[in-house]
């Protein structure tokens, strides 16, 4: 079945996809598998897509909930939701440690709270490592794109030592543009760093603007020194939020592998739920999204993901196709 090039899909949270939907009404019980192709066409559609994390008030995973338990809603306008799941998909991550010289001595806890990640995951996850100080560099040896090995991704974040300053706008950008080579619908960034940005060329509007138009998640953890000067949480702070993602600041630094951990659960326990958008501006503009979600007994609980997202006819969230 021949699939229509897509209008415009705008990834907020995680993806480019492929939509495999009924033409009968949201909520109907699905076809069996045999006749489903008779009941299949393709179109065109404006889809944004969230990844959402949803938690109760004690602060644990919702499970089972189904398409009626969201509303979401863009400029303040409620949008119809097209697509609804909730399974664990295999995700394109990429891991963007900061070698600079003041984590010389943290940098083995970070590489323990690298390998924890690595085992927590889909072992179909494609995973990559940036590293940088005053320069970004691919961890992983040459040739060799991604990896899912443990010993891989934990040599290619020890293997560089840690001297120099901090470029951590440059080393969002080189993540946020390998993260498109990847095939996975889900794009996630983690950034580990223990300061602010010292040595970039990229100034700090760009790289906020690339993660509004990006489908990516970003995830941060910021092991800060009390009185280092250079310390800005507030940056790593607004690009979890805008994303959907979350900012970490531990008071130890052995506390990494333990958030690693958590966030490698958080990735694999999302719902993920598209929209049409009603907006025809391809201009730039920014969009506010807001997600609710209620428990199946109508109580409200709490809802993690992307911010809003830059419409651009120039972004690299506006590819793929969908069939429906």
């Amino acid at each position: 079945m021949k699939s229509a090039p897509i209008a415009l899909l705008l990834a907020a949270g995680c993806t480019l996809v492929q939509v495999a939907a009924q033409v009968a009404a949201p909520g109907r019980s699905p076809q069996p598998s045999s006749e489903q192709g008779a009941f299949q066409i393709s179109v065109d559609v404006a889809l944004v897509v969230l990844e959402a994390t949803i938690r109760d008030h004690e602060g644990h995973a919702v499970p089972q909930l189904k398409r009626e338990n969201f509303e979401v809603f863009e400029d303040g306008r409620t949008q119809p939701i097209r697509l609804f799941r909730h399974e664990d998909t295999p995700v394109t991550v990429g891991l963007l440690i900061d070698h600079s010289g003041s984590m010389r001595e943290k940098l083995e806890e970070v590489t323990a709270g690298a390998r924890a990640f690595v085992r927590s995951s889909n072992s179909r996850d494609q995973m990559f490592v940036v590293n940088f100080n005053e320069t970004v560099s691919q961890g992983l040896p040459q040739g060799l794109r991604f990896s899912d090995s443990v010993e891989q991704l934990g040599a290619a974040v020890w293997g560089r030592p840690a001297v120099g300053t901090t470029a951590l706008y440059d080393a969002i950008v080189e993540g946020l543009t390998r993260l498109r080579e990847g095939s996975r619908d889900k794009k996630v960034l983690i950034v580990i760093s223990d300061g602010g940005d010292n040595a970039s060329k990229a100034p700090l509007d760009r790289v906020i603007k690339m993660a509004e138009q990006s489908n990516a998640m970003v995830y941060t953890i910021g092991i800060f020194d009390p009185d280092d000067p250079d310390g800005k949480p507030g940056v790593l702070r607004r690009l979890a939020h805008e994303t959907g993602g979350q900012a970490f600041f531990p008071s130890e630094i052995t506390e990494t592998v333990e958030i690693c951990e958590r966030i490698a659960r958080d990735i694999r326990d999302q719902y993920t739920i598209g929209y049409s958008s009603t907006s025809e501006k391809r201009d730039g503009t920014y969009h506010k999204i807001r997600l609710t979600a209620r428990s199946k007994t109508g109580g409200k609980l709490a809802v993690r993901t992307r911010a809003g997202y830059s419409a651009a006819d120039a972004s690299p969230a506006l590819a793929g196709r969908v069939t429906k």
